[in-house]
């Protein structure tokens, strides 16, 4: 089966719902990590894996930087400017925040999940066109 080359026509309208929608999720998690500070280092300090939050120094400093990351990639998905560096940045924060705290949550699988699927939309731009 060659898959390499083959072209798939899709319609733009929905194309942009799909890069909106999706950037609107990071957005508002942004605002969460200014805003709720303390109650999100509190969560990665509690999570099975939340010590991967002290690479970068300290959770407060991991909270702020992929905050700051998440409002201006997220932004600029919305915007539809720079889709595919943007959306290479949202899945750059999104990978450690999902194996900080979601991995080893086994109660609770669907925040894995929804993240999983997050990152295929964010695939999904990180592969076509900055024209999205």
């Amino acid at each position: 089966m060659k898959i390499q080359g083959k072209k798939l026509e899709v319609s733009y309208l929905s194309v942009a719902i799909l890069r909106i929608m999706l950037s609107l999720i990071f957005i508002v998690a942004s605002t969460s990590h200014f805003f709720k500070l303390e109650q999100t280092v509190q969560r990665i300090e509690s999570a099975h894996f939340g010590f991967m939050a002290n690479i970068l120094g300290t959770p407060e400093i991991a909270v702020i930087l992929s905050g700051i990351a998440m409002l201006i990639a997220g932004i600029a998905l919305l915007a539809g400017f720079k889709t595919r560096i943007s959306a290479i940045i949202l899945i750059a924060v999104l990978i450690p925040i999902t194996l900080t705290i979601q991995v080893g949550q086994t109660a609770t699988l669907g925040p894995l999940f929804k993240n999983i699927a997050i990152l295929g939309g964010l695939i999904f731009f990180s592969m076509n066109s900055n024209k999205m």
